[in-house]
């Protein structure tokens, strides 16, 4: 057991909730392989707590902090620095330590996007389905963009809000590359073409893991590769229904890895050796369960 010191450097997750999370398991996993003296604990932040809680761990000394829902876009006016493609993206997950305050970046789609390529899933080039308009089809939508993808479509129950996500998006880019539409109107897509689709909305989060956004199989045949962002459970729904209709289908606990991996980098100035990543990867799946 790592001994706790004078000298431990302290990181966490501001979150509400927060007591879920598998994400002390990637960071104390890391500072154990490394030697390095460093803990991770998860904060649970009320409601209107949060510059206090941030503006607290600096004068704590903390190294770092990462950032969850409901307050990745609110922690942005509580920094003393924003990175620029978090800045673009309106969202904050990672919290790095400088001497005026903390600055904030997005390792959500950067860690989203080695998720994939893990899977071996491009993106470059292809016609990608976001399924939702919130924060985290945000960050995928920029993520594809930003890496060639083709066509992506933006779905959402409410089209206006699709709308507003997309132009944003392709304004940052100056390109139209972001078409905004109601899920439900799948049909007017393309025809004769199947689609990475990435589902981005809370639908099928555990407990409520028998819902999808999306119930009908006409619309998963034209899906080839679903990757879900959600990690519990380990086979959502929508994830089944790809399957079911002959797609290939993956959950975003890799999402999570590497998203804390670079997180873990950013504050020590560190690179995680993949040995290394593999071994945080067969913890993080012990500790939920999954046997793959």
């Amino acid at each position: 057991m790592r001994q706790i010191d004078g000298h431990t450097r302290l990181c966490g997750l501001i979150g509400n909730p927060v007591e879920h999370t598998i994400s002390p398991v990637i960071h104390n996993t890391l500072a154990e392989r490394e030697g390095r003296n460093m803990v991770y604990v998860p904060f649970h932040v009320e409601k209107g707590q949060l510059r206090k809680a941030i503006e607290g761990a600096f004068a704590l000394n903390a190294l770092g902090l990462n950032v969850t829902v409901p307050y990745k876009s609110e922690a942005i006016g509580c920094l003393a620095g924003v990175d620029e493609i978090a800045e673009k993206i309106g969202a904050v997950n990672t919290l790095v330590r400088t001497e005026k305050g903390y600055k904030g970046y997005n390792t959500d789609a950067t860690g989203l996007y080695r998720a994939m390529r893990s899977e071996g899933i491009s993106v470059e080039g292809e016609e990608i389905l976001i399924l939702g308009a919130g924060g985290a089809a945000r960050a995928a939508a920029f993520l594809c963009v930003s890496k060639g993808a083709g066509r992506v479509y933006m779905m959402n129950r409410t089209e206006e809000k699709a709308r507003k996500v997309a132009k944003e998006v392709n304004d940052a880019f100056g390109r139209e590359s972001v078409v905004p539409m109601r899920l439900e109107d799948y049909g007017a897509l393309p025809a004769g073409r199947r689609y990475l689709a990435i589902q981005a909305t809370s639908v099928g989060l555990y407990p409520d893991a028998d819902a999808a956004v999306m119930e009908d199989r006409a619309f998963y045949e034209r899906i080839h590769t679903g990757f879900d962002l959600i990690y519990r459970p380990s086979c959502t729904r929508f994830m089944k229904l790809v399957r079911d209709a002959g797609g290939k289908a993956y959950h975003g606990l890799k999402m999570l890895l590497y998203q804390g991996v670079e997180a873990y980098e950013l504050w020590n100035g560190t690179s995680v050796s993949e040995e290394d990543v593999i071994i945080v990867y067969d913890k993080m799946k012990e500790a939920m369960g999954i046997e793959e």
